[in-house]
């Protein structure tokens, strides 16, 4: 189906549009897409009109697309147009439903048909408007959703920013929080550590160096330890030629026992009451600890800040070591002090050894490397009345002063006992009585020997102690393990026996204590072999000509290691046979 009109007029113009609107609806074009296709149809014409000239509109209805029918709409110009150089003009349409054959009829002049024909063309623009306002309405829903979602968007950001600003702030809490944990570790670890050091040590003057060394530089830029002796003390906070030199904040926290805080600036340290600044360097605060220990005060550690001040918690920690340092001083003077005291009666203890014809002596004593350096063994050599000498080696149990005193005793006991005469076990059985009588909870070992001038016979007796080492004239060695008695003071009556054995000259005896020949890792019976091999290692002439030697010979392969835990004592008797 193809219709033609021919446009010159207005009025033509007019005729067309509404027949092409009359078949676009007779096709079964839906109102909308009607109105569109008049509205464009409209605008193409008065263009025609305003160019002039004669132009022509077809209407074309297609089928070859199968079910689908197609509405095709062309405004052709006239020749003198195209020659003009104006364009055709083309639109398509679908038409969804079959063709009225009787609609599309020519539109005539009738006035009636013409407004019929306007007021067709003004309903399908209601039905364009009714469009248009139902798009409208959804419009303004979706509008008023649109803005409803918006207040949810923005309420959900402000949940959010809150949400994030608590979590920012658990987030700094929770690092502030480990790094207030990880500065308390480090001040506990610092702590434990710098009390090892400073307890380590038995000398104060030992403890004072390592206790500045561990504060400088990570809490104090320096450290200055003021101590008291007699003299110091006496003059604290009394304006003494001694106290002058220290800073007035050091005098006061002597004085008082409070730690002092002497700056231009209140310190706000817990527990450490705030001074001027110092005269002596104003520029500088400076943080006065007293060291009190047994509600004494010792002296006044001195520091400088590390940087511009120092956080009250390194302050409590800096105090707390200071407290610690006094105690360990204390200790230490108190130990130094006794140390002294038991070292003088050691010395007066042991005496200088007898000079005997015929027979050769040398001894030798070394403390314990730990400890009070003073124990209970002990060595002594003297005539008895009838002109046999006596040689003795014992060790009392335990370590310090009342070890000391109680060798003493025994030392005392036997020269009294050997007045009497006696045999090497009788004077040791008097000596077990006398110890378990005079000290319930204290023992001792002894070996006891014998020289009997013009007899080759050597008598021995040992309590607990062990044995002696013999190397004969001939070089050989031998151990006298002949069964000893037990423990000197132990519950327990018992008759030490004696033993014998024949000498001659050039033979030379080893007397000992335990300390040189045990050791924990090994025991005692590799020791005794050591010592065995170190004395046969000596030939007779060595040891005729310099005993003194020998016994120093002796001590250096034993005692390898430089530190002991026991006393080691050692007596040797050459017999030289020119008495």
């Amino acid at each position: 189906m193809m219709r033609t009109w021919q446009i010159s007029t207005v009025t033509d113009a007019a005729r067309a549009r509404i027949a092409t609107a009359r078949l676009a609806a007779a096709h079964g074009v839906p109102p909308l897409e009607r109105t569109r296709l008049a509205a464009s149809l409209s605008a193409q014409l008065r263009q025609c009109l305003t160019k002039g000239g004669t132009w022509w509109l077809t209407l074309e209805a297609d089928t070859s697309t199968g079910a689908e029918r197609l509405l095709h709409v062309v405004v052709t110009p006239s020749p003198e147009a195209c020659a003009a150089g104006a364009p055709a003009w083309r639109t398509t349409v679908t038409c969804p439903e079959a063709e009225d054959t009787g609609a599309g009829s020519a539109v005539d002049d009738d006035p009636a048909a013409l407004a019929e024909a306007l007021l067709g063309a003004d309903e399908d623009t209601a039905v364009v408007l009714d469009k248009l306002a139902e798009q409208e309405e959804l419009v303004a829903f979706h509008r008023e959703e649109l803005h409803q979602t918006n207040q949810g968007v923005v309420a959900l950001h402000a949940e959010l920013d809150a949400a994030g600003r608590a979590q920012r702030e658990a987030f700094a809490a929770e690092r502030k929080a480990r790094n207030e944990a990880e500065s308390a570790r480090r001040r506990l670890t610092f702590l434990a550590d710098a009390s090892a050091v400073v307890t380590a040590s038995l000398n104060h003057h030992e403890i004072v160096h390592h206790l500045a060394e561990v504060l400088v530089p990570e809490y104090a830029g320096s450290a200055d330890v003021w101590l008291f002796d007699n003299a110091d003390h006496g003059d604290v906070g009394a304006g003494g030629h001694r106290a002058a030199p220290y800073p007035a904040a050091a005098v006061v926290a002597a004085r008082t026992g409070r730690p002092q805080y002497a700056a231009d600036h209140p310190g706000g340290l817990p527990g450490v009451d705030d001074q001027p600044p110092s005269a002596l360097d104003p520029g500088r605060p400076l943080l006065c600890i007293p060291l009190v220990a047994r509600r004494t005060s010792l002296g006044v550690l001195t520091l400088t800040p590390p940087g511009e001040r120092w956080d009250p918690d390194d302050a409590v920690m800096l105090i707390e070591l200071a407290r610690r340092a006094a105690t360990a001083i204390d200790n230490a003077r108190r130990f130094e002090h006794n140390r002294d005291i038991a070292e003088t009666l050691q010395r007066a203890l042991l005496t200088d050894l007898p000079a005997t014809p015929g027979l050769d002596l040398a001894a030798r004593y070394l403390p314990a490397t730990y400890g009070l350096n003073i124990g209970g063994d002990w060595y002594d050599a003297f005539r008895q009345p009838d002109g046999s000498v006596i040689a003795v080696v014992g060790d009392v149990t335990g370590h310090g002063l009342h070890a000391a005193v109680m060798m003493s005793q025994l030392r005392t006991a036997l020269r009294a006992y050997a007045v009497d005469g006696g045999s090497p076990g009788r004077l040791l059985t008097r000596l077990h009585n006398f110890l378990h009588h005079l000290q319930p909870d204290l023992y001792a070992t002894a070996v006891i020997a014998r020289f009997k001038p013009g007899d080759p016979t050597l008598t021995w007796a040992a309590a607990g102690h062990p044995p002696p080492v013999l190397r004969t004239a001939d070089g050989r060695v031998h151990t006298l393990d002949a069964k000893p008695g037990a423990m000197l003071g132990i519950p327990l009556k018992q008759e030490i026996a004696d033993h014998t054995v024949r000498l001659s000259p050039g033979a030379t005896l080893a007397l000992y204590t335990d300390g040189l020949v045990e050791r924990r890792a090994h025991g005692i019976d590799p020791g005794i072999e050591r010592l065995a091999a170190a004395l046969g290692g000596f030939g007779s002439a060595e040891l005729a000509a310099d005993l003194e030697g020998v016994a120093d010979g002796i001590l250096h392969p034993l005692l390898s290691d430089s530190e002991r835990d026991d006393d080691v004592c050692l007596l040797l008797c050459h017999l030289s046979g020119a008495g």
